[in-house]
């Protein structure tokens, strides 16, 4: 009785010192081999992906650590948050935010130059202030800050600093820029006036309105349109103005010859 007891009470003992080394492995085992992690500096957490650590939103990283970020006065946050920029009507200057002086006759635009103001209408700038725009007769002031500041009116074109009347011929119209004139359909430009465009006979205006074109049948020649003539076994091309041979025929001269095995035919 007392042996098989024994026997008993060192079997048990066996099985519970393997039970923990076996549970002593399973804690082990992941760290063996495993590299060490890196050392997460105040105010960072590390990056669920490779290695490494991110300060967190207002520091910014320095000598490897994260230094809180020192935002002047009207300035703000990036989205980001290791960065600042200066509000609106403000421009950096150094590690400060400075107010724009918007001048006179000027009113408050984010520009691309970053000057943060432009000239109302009727003014132009000049260095840091609006100067006025002066107008010439038959002018208007335009919103563009480039170029004079105005523009002639309609009818009339911009010449050494004045506006001068465009001159539109007979048979002519302005076009639509308003500072030339074009011709009528049915007459061409010559010179400073507008001709007649001379359309022959079996001819019709292009879609241009100031060449011809013959009608279909007819071809140009010597500023007329002459018939086509078709020889026997031939037909008008797509362009209406040349034959070509039927198919079994080619052409020799002014004439359609049939081509071996092929029979004659009329036209």
């Amino acid at each position: 009785m007392n042996r098989r007891f024994r026997f008993r009470r060192h079997t048990l003992a066996r099985i519970l010192r393997h039970a923990t080394a076996f549970a002593l492995l399973a804690v082990l085992a992941p760290q063996i081999g495993a590299e060490p992690r890196p050392v997460v500096p105040e105010h960072a957490r590390a990056i669920s992906y490779g290695k490494g650590w991110l300060c967190a939103y207002g520091f910014r990283e320095e000598r490897g650590a994260c230094a809180p970020l020192q935002i002047p006065a009207n300035a703000y946050l990036t989205p980001r948050g290791t960065d600042w920029e200066c509000n609106r009507l403000y421009r950096q200057v150094a590690n400060a935010c400075v107010a724009i002086v918007i001048p006179e006759h000027a009113f408050a635009e984010d520009t691309p130059s970053g000057r943060g103001w432009r000239c109302e209408r009727g003014f132009r700038e000049l260095a840091d202030a609006c100067a006025a725009v002066r107008l010439p007769m038959n002018a208007f002031a335009t919103d563009s800050p480039f170029g004079s500041g105005w523009q002639c009116e309609r009818g009339f074109r911009e010449s050494a600093g004045v506006c001068e009347a465009v001159v539109v011929p007979t048979n002519g119209v302005l076009a639509a820029s308003g500072d030339r004139w074009t011709c009528l359909r049915g007459f061409a430009v010559s010179a400073d006036a507008c001709t007649r465009v001379l359309v022959p006979v079996n001819g019709f205006l292009d879609t241009t309105g100031v060449t011809w074109r013959c009608e279909r049948g007819f071809r140009a020649a010597n500023g007329a349109c002459q018939h086509v003539e078709i020889p026997v076994n031939a037909h008008l091309e797509y362009s209406g103005n040349q034959w070509a041979c039927h198919d079994g025929f080619r052409k020799e001269g002014n004439l359609c010859v049939a081509t071996a095995g092929s029979v004659s035919a009329s036209r």
